[in-house]
């Protein structure tokens, strides 16, 4: 007999734990379908083993400034496999704790593979497409499978890292191309240099970080290249050729780039393969699940949410529209998720984060003359006596008829840290003048943001 509940999960990433979760402690009977760990790309292959890289890749540029502080340190040697080690060892630690939080919130974890039987019915099998072992029944369905990175079709391909495999490695090889030019492709290059390790990265267009305030980004990149990292924009991989551990890229130029590994950092897709969609009605449109305003398909009773539906792709959107999508179908609190207002950061270093419309947004939707752009650019005093590493930049973004912050950008240090705060007073629709009446903390970093002209 199919076992049966109020909501079926397929997915334990960050917005399906999050909706299993606060389902359950509005009283549904909640079970949660996951073949891989629990935590999702977030925990077990994204934002927190990355962010443990990041921390990893700093502490050798802290070891070369100990000396202009008066701190004589001996040559350090970097272990990789050390490092890469204890990092797979916190994220098995974390994905033992989310299930140990799911077995405390009341949700069945059902281990397999799930795909649709019909719109009611979920099959798990013990490997994807494998045999059928069980049935549940659901009166509700939310997907929240995430995505997968995106492999560019050239010939070897298949002999390159996709984002995944860095955490898998064993050790990082002593020169690795990196292809890509967004958040993924900058941040393991910034951390690979930072472990020292040789790096090319190959930008197709004519600068990083697309999609960013194109101010912000040249400043991340300028600080890439001060970092060391060989930056060679217009130019793609054409080929990859060799065996693992001794590779050749060819890229478009002609031009053949030896390295013992090459990360194709190139985007992430929706990860629908295997669900079986077409059982329960669903199709995927653009290769995503499209959704309304409260997370439901086409289908009344199923819902996604996260990185499934490609919508604003970062965490703390799934777990809010994973929590929303619970309160609303089972806590008699009906709410939708703002996606109007979203805060982000790119890990590269030097660090980058934003909260509103660039400068490019801000002028494409209300015109040159409407938008006035106050800016702070400095090195920081971190920097004063090491004598060295990329500038600071604060940037505010601001209507000239109503003097209301419509952007809020930082390129420094803590930069996540300083506009997650400054996010609170965008969203609250702060002027400039509320900006410029809040009294400084000196001396800071952040105090620019008060102090700007």
């Amino acid at each position: 007999m199919d076992q049966a509940f109020d909501l079926v999960v397929i997915g334990a990433g960050s917005g399906g734990l999050a909706a299993a979760k606060r389902a359950s402690a509005h009283g549904a009977r909640v079970a949660l379908v996951e073949g891989d760990k629990v935590g999702g790309t977030c925990v077990i292959r994204g934002c927190v083993p990355k962010k443990l890289l990041v921390y990893g890749s700093q502490v050798s540029e802290h070891l070369a400034d100990a000396p202009s502080y008066g701190v004589d340190v001996p040559a350090a040697t970097i272990n990789t496999a050390v490092l890469l080690q204890a990092v797979r060892a916190e994220v098995d630690r974390l994905n033992a704790l989310h299930i140990s939080l799911l077995e405390k919130a009341g949700v069945t974890l059902v281990r397999g593979w799930g795909r649709f039987d019909d719109d009611h019915r979920i099959a798990v099998s013990s490997k994807p497409g494998g045999d059928v072992e069980h049935f549940l029944k659901a009166d509700r369905v939310l997907i929240a499978v995430g995505g997968r990175p995106h492999r560019p079709s050239i010939p070897g391909a298949e002999l390159g890292w996709v984002s995944d495999d860095m955490f898998l490695l064993e050790r990082f090889p002593e020169h690795v191309v990196v292809v890509g030019a967004g958040f993924i492709a900058c941040e393991f290059a910034c951390i690979l240099r930072g472990l020292g390790i040789a790096v090319t990265q190959l930008v197709r267009r004519d600068g990083v970080l697309r999609g960013f305030d194109r101010e912000l980004a040249a400043a991340v990149q300028e600080g890439m290249v001060e970092k060391g990292v060989d930056l060679r924009c217009s130019t793609s991989p054409a080929a990859i050729e060799g065996s693992p551990g001794d590779l050749v890229v060819v890229t478009d130029q002609g031009e053949r780039i030896p390295a013992g590994g090459v990360l194709l950092a190139t985007g992430r897709q929706p990860f629908l393969q295997g669900l079986n969609l077409e059982a329960a009605g669903l199709s995927s449109e653009d290769r995503k699940l499209a959704v309304d305003a409260d997370q439901r398909t086409t289908v009344p009773h199923i819902f996604a949410v996260g990185d499934v539906t490609d919508r604003i792709c970062l965490t703390p959107v799934a777990v809010d529209e994973g929590r929303a999508f619970a309160d609303t179908e089972f806590g008699g609190r009906p709410r939708q998720v703002n996606h109007d207002l979203v805060a982000s950061a790119v890990f590269s270093q030097p660090e980058l984060a934003t909260v509103g419309l660039s400068e490019e947004a801000a002028i494409s939707r209300l015109g040159a003359d409407a938008v006035v752009i106050h800016r702070a650019r400095f090195r920081s005093m971190a920097q004063a006596l090491p004598k060295r590493g990329p500038r600071t930049l604060l940037k505010l973004v601001v209507e000239a008829r109503t003097d209301k912050v419509l952007g809020c950008h930082m390129v420094g240090e803590h930069a996540a840290e300083v506009v997650q705060m400054a996010a609170i007073a965008v969203g609250m629709g702060a002027t400039k003048a509320d900006f410029d009446r809040t009294m400084a903390l000196h001396p800071t970093v952040s105090e620019e943001f008060v102090t700007m002209a």
